[in-house]
């Protein structure tokens, strides 16, 4: 069973990798990996299972390349000061393979070439391990190097735990659990590889945690079937945890295939993996286009009557001698002021906007912000941090439009914070199945937003300012949504409030 779960294991992580359209080399080579582990695992298991010859013939070659492909991956996961090249390469395919054309001429036999490929392997991951401590102590402080510190403390966790379940085994007469430690492993170094953006411990755990919720949910909804129509059940709980994990992880791999299979067979189908969500927003997107269409017309219904009220009063405040009726002529034009502002405002939020997309980086834009607030002088009293992960992504996008969302919620943030506090600005890449983008932050440690005022924060024309609009927050929102990202939103009331930008390339 365990050696079926890391052959299943192995062969997703691997199908995953090589169906993604963001591919790397460290990916790229970590899915081979996979997939020669499948190759190995499965043919093992299929040993046991049918005890056919052939299993055997496939089972052999896979082990021997099995050194050289961990290499690999590690060459392209630790690229800076690697000392692990070409040659290593060579001689941990070379070795091997002698080996194995020792054993085919009589020459090493039985134990002896069990004990002579153990030790081999065991030597090779030794060399690997040591390779990427030397590389993390060589490392300047940073996410990435605690993200590597995560994966040497895994590696060395998973090696223990193997070791001391091979001892168990030979004098407790325990079940071997060595496999599923590896695959546990395998998947941790996906999080690691393909997801950047997770830079804590407790994020990567929560990512497994999904997995292991899902699982067991998954294995309780197997088992009540099975008690509505069997009145016992015959088969084991590990049998059906195993069915539910490798159902739970396949999922969005085979979505991934299918959707591939259908658009290519037909190329009008894309509707049938459209999620509920996604005609939610597909309609806003019409109401969008429908507002769009009437703005200008309703704008110039407004602000043409607006100019003759306008001017009628000021042409009255200059033939009126009374300070009363003068004063309310001011009102008049002052009131009709503020409506035409109101109506810009409106109109801004409504129109299409012509957007200038081109791949640019985020860093320049953030820069300029930070510049432009503290050359004004408007937020003296207010510390501004800085938050930047290494290595971002360029995005395509218009920058103009992103720094207007930005300093809209940086002005925001300021006015939050009338005593002083601290504003940070930051960006740090995320990953999803098939994309990848930034997350923009900005954070304030002001007054903070109720949570009955939340949901309604980005809906035009809802304020809780004595003289705002209510339009700043629902044009950074439609600038975004325009982008294809997503503005979210966390705030404690007296503790202050954190914005993210989420733009996706």
């Amino acid at each position: 069973m365990e050696t079926f779960i890391l052959a299943t294991v192995s062969l997703i992580i691997a199908t995953s990798l090589i169906i993604n359209k963001n591919k790397d080399e460290k990916k790229i080579t970590f899915a081979f990996l996979c997939a020669n582990i499948f190759v190995e695992r499965a043919a093992s298991f299929m040993v046991l299972v049918s005890n056919a010859g052939y299993w055997k013939t496939l089972e052999e070659p896979a082990l021997i390349l099995l050194p050289a492909m961990s290499l690999n991956f590690s060459r392209t996961l630790i690229k800076k000061g690697n000392i692990i090249n070409r040659n290593a390469l060579i001689m941990a395919f070379a070795l091997p393979l002698s080996g194995y054309l020792l054993q085919l001429l009589g020459i090493l036999r039985g134990h002896a070439y069990v004990l002579v490929m153990s030790a081999y392997g065991a030597g090779v991951a030794l060399f690997i391990y040591s390779s990427l401590l030397l590389y993390i102590r060589k490392k300047a402080a940073g996410v990435e190097k605690r993200r590597l510190i995560y994966l040497a403390i895994a590696c060395a966790i998973a090696a223990g735990l193997c070791l001391l379940n091979l001892a168990a085994a030979q004098t407790l007469e325990l079940p071997p659990f060595a496999n599923i430690l590896l695959a546990a492993l395998l998947y941790f170094i996906l999080l690691i590889i393909a997801y950047p953006h997770l830079t804590r411990l407790h994020e990567l755990m929560a990512k497994a945690l999904v997995i292991t919720i899902s699982t067991l949910l998954a294995t309780g909804c197997f088992y009540l079937v099975i008690s509505l129509f069997t009145k016992t059940s015959t088969i084991p709980l590990t049998h059906i945890l195993v069915a539910s994990f490798v159902i739970v992880i396949s999922v969005t791999p085979l979505k991934v295939i299918m959707k591939k299979i259908f658009s290519f067979f037909y190329p009008g189908s894309q509707d049938v993996f459209t999620s509920l969500y996604a005609f939610d927003e597909r309609l806003e997107r019409e109401k969008s286009m429908m507002l769009e269409e009437m703005a200008p017309v309703l704008a110039h219904e407004i602000k043409n009557p607006l100019g003759s009220i306008k001017g009628a009063a000021q042409y009255l405040a200059t033939e009126i001698d009374s300070e009363e009726n003068r004063r309310i002529l001011n009102v008049i034009i002052e009131e009709t002021d503020r409506l035409n502002g109101v109506m810009s405002q409106f109109l801004t939020y409504a129109k299409p906007y012509k957007y200038e997309k081109k791949e640019q980086r985020i860093e320049p834009v953030l820069d300029k912000i930070i510049s432009l607030v503290e050359a004004r002088k408007i937020a003296d009293s207010v510390t501004i941090k800085k938050e930047m992960q290494e290595d971002l992504p360029a995005i395509k996008m218009d920058s103009e439009k992103i720094m207007q969302v930005i300093l809209n919620l940086v002005f925001n943030a300021i006015e939050a914070m009338p005593e002083g506090g601290t504003l940070t600005l930051g960006a740090k890449r995320f990953e999803r199945e098939n994309s990848e983008g930034i997350e923009i932050l900005v954070r304030d440690t002001g007054k903070g937003i109720a949570k009955e005022e939340l949901k309604h924060i980005f809906k035009p024309f809802y304020t809780s300012k004595e003289r705002g609009v209510g339009l700043g927050l629902a044009i950074c929102n439609r600038i975004v949504r325009n982008h294809g990202g997503v503005i979210k939103v966390k705030s404690i009331l007296g503790k202050g409030s954190s914005f993210r930008i989420q733009l996706e390339n």
